[in-house]
């Protein structure tokens, strides 16, 4: 079967003009993306562990194969390297594949495709070979899963040059997102909370598709700002809602993208309130939560009144189901941390 590129639609365009607003949870927005892109793109392809007739794990395919045949979403082999490097081969060829790799510790068979090939095919032809597609990944804790199911393994790929890293925390965002990244000309890891999965919201399918790269201001606030992404976004408004019953006002940053980091955003929110907290569910040791913390330090060295603080998983695998919400960031863990950052009322 011969297929021919179409770049699709980029960054800013509108969705298909049939399209409205529906509450969805964040599954059912992916399972629209993704439809939605294989629908205006003969294409994007879709395949991976149990994708095709089961509709995957979290049912983010269901349907696919039923509506575009098995050519277009189809299974795999219990293979990731496999699964990623056919997905390098298609779209070096024209395709725009969407890979799933089932949960977030099951990517690392495919580890050395990604890292060796995936990320440097560019730059080893100094762009005459480019390769469109996306690696979607489920990760991230929260569903009561054992280490193999529940990895935050976002600093692995964040520190892979050539790599588009991106992470939604609503379902506005993991539809609009992941648009964006199926029609980006180059690879993007797209991770999934897991916990989010059935979280829901308003979703405008005709809204403009969001640029990659860019954070959002989640909630506004004076004294402090929270900064998160994925599974963590969530903790941040909480933490905001119960630190404003105590007088406190805390604004919170969506990074939404790891790589490219959008600085511009994230400073602005801190050198606004001149304190900041980074919350993530990765150990802290060596992180994007210490990068984060890094880049707001050095930018935004005279206009902080405090340390920047961190918020994170432990530096340990990751605890057993009945440990875990110890071991994930919450509500409490922010506060806490809040309260170390230097009141002049303290």
């Amino acid at each position: 079967m011969t297929l021919t590129a179409d770049p699709g639609p980029r960054a800013g365009a509108a969705a298909p003009a049939a399209a409205s607003t529906a509450t969805m949870t964040m599954a059912q927005a992916l399972n629209r993306a993704l439809a939605d892109a294989m629908a205006a793109d003969p294409s994007v392809l879709v395949f991976g562990e149990d994708v095709g007739p089961l509709g995957g794990v979290f049912r983010i395919t269901d349907g696919l194969t039923a509506r575009f045949g098995e050519n277009r979403c189809f299974d795999t082999p219990l293979a990731e390297s496999g699964i990623v490097g056919t997905a390098v081969g298609m779209a070096m060829n024209g395709m725009r594949p969407v890979v799933e790799l089932q949960f977030d510790a099951f990517a690392y068979p495919a580890f050395e495709q990604i890292v060796d090939h995936v990320a440097k095919m560019g730059n080893r032809t100094r762009g005459r070979v480019r390769l469109p597609m996306v690696i979607r990944i489920p990760y991230a804790g929260g569903i009561g899963g054992v280490e193999h199911h529940s990895d935050s393994s976002e600093v692995y790929y964040a520190h892979t040059p050539g790599l588009t890293v991106v992470s939604p925390a609503t379902p506005q965002d993991a539809y609009g997102m992941l648009r964006a990244a199926i029609a980006l000309p180059d690879p993007v890891v797209f991770l999934e909370p897991k916990k989010l999965y059935w979280s829901s919201g308003e979703v405008d399918t005709a809204a403009p598709l969001p640029e990659l790269g860019r954070a959002r201001v989640a909630r506004q606030g004076t004294d402090a700002t929270l900064i998160a992404y994925g599974p963590s976004v969530p903790v941040a408004l909480a933490a905001a809602e119960a630190a404003e019953e105590e007088g406190r006002s805390l604004a919170v940053v969506d990074v939404r993208s790891l790589v490219p980091f959008d600085d511009d955003t994230v400073c602005e929110a801190v050198r606004a309130t001149g304190r900041a907290v980074v919350i993530a569910e990765a150990p802290g040791f060596a992180s994007v939560a210490g990068e984060i913390a890094a880049r707001v330090s050095e930018r935004c060295f005279h206009h902080l009144l405090a340390p920047v603080r961190r918020v994170t998983g432990f530096d340990t695998p990751f605890a057993p189901p009945k440990l875990e919400s110890y071991y994930l960031p919450s509500v409490d863990r922010v506060l806490d941390a809040v309260e170390t950052l230097q009141w002049e009322d303290a």
